[in-house]
C-alpha cells in the first residue's frame, strides 16, 4: 500500500462518520434544513439582494433598494427605493413579496428548492416569481398556468423542510 493511499483511508475513516456514513454501508445523514423560508443574501441577510420588490410592479425595470428605506417582514430586512414603496409593501407584503419566499418558481413546480435570483423574474397574474436562471424563467413562461398551479400544489410540502429566517 502506498503512503498516499494509507493517508486517504485514514482520512476517510475520520471523515465518513461525521457525515453519517456508517462503515457497513452508506446511510444518509439527517440534518436540519439550512435553507430558509425566505431567500436572503448569504452575506447580508437582505431579501432579494436588496432589490425593491414593489418596483417590479411599478417601474419599467426593477430598482435597487436602499438601507435608508428598510422594512422587516418575516424576520427578514427588505430594502426599498423610496419611503412610498416601503409603506406600500408594509401594508400588503404578501402581494409584493416574491412567491415561494423567492425560491425558484420553476424549481418548486418540479418539486425541488433552489434560490431565485432577483435578476430573473416574471410577473404573472399580479404575482412576482423569481427564478434561478433565465432558462428556468423561460420554461415557466412556456406554460405559466400549469407551472404556477404545480408550484402552488407542491409548495406546502416543500415549505415544511425550510427553516425560519
Amino acid at each position: 500500500m502506498t503512503q498516499t493511499y494509507k493517508q486517504i483511508l485514514t482520512m476517510l475513516a475520520f471523515v465518513l462518520p461525521l457525515f453519517g456514513l456508517a462503515s457497513g454501508g452508506l446511510q444518509l445523514a439527517r440534518a436540519q434544513s439550512v435553507v430558509t423560508l425566505i431567500v436572503t443574501d448569504p452575506l447580508t441577510g437582505i431579501a432579494m439582494s436588496g432589490m425593491d420588490p414593489v418596483s417590479y410592479f411599478t417601474e419599467p425595470a426593477p430598482l435597487q433598494g436602499s438601507p435608508d428605506y428598510e422594512f422587516t417582514w418575516n424576520n427578514v430586512p427588505w430594502y426599498f427605493s423610496s419611503p412610498a414603496n416601503r409603506d406600500v409593501f408594509s401594508r400588503a407584503p404578501e402581494i409584493y413579496a416574491p412567491q415561494f419566499g423567492g425560491h425558484d418558481g420553476m424549481g418548486v413546480a418540479r418539486g425541488f428548492l433552489s434560490d431565485g435570483d432577483a435578476r430573473f423574474f416574471a410577473l404573472f397574474k399580479q404575482r412576482l416569481y423569481l427564478f434561478y436562471s433565465a432558462s428556468n424563467r423561460e420554461a415557466f413562461l412556456l406554460a405559466p398556468d400549469a407551472a404556477a398551479t404545480q408550484a402552488e400544489a407542491r409548495w406546502p410540502e416543500l415549505a415544511k423542510t425550510l427553516s425560519i429566517n
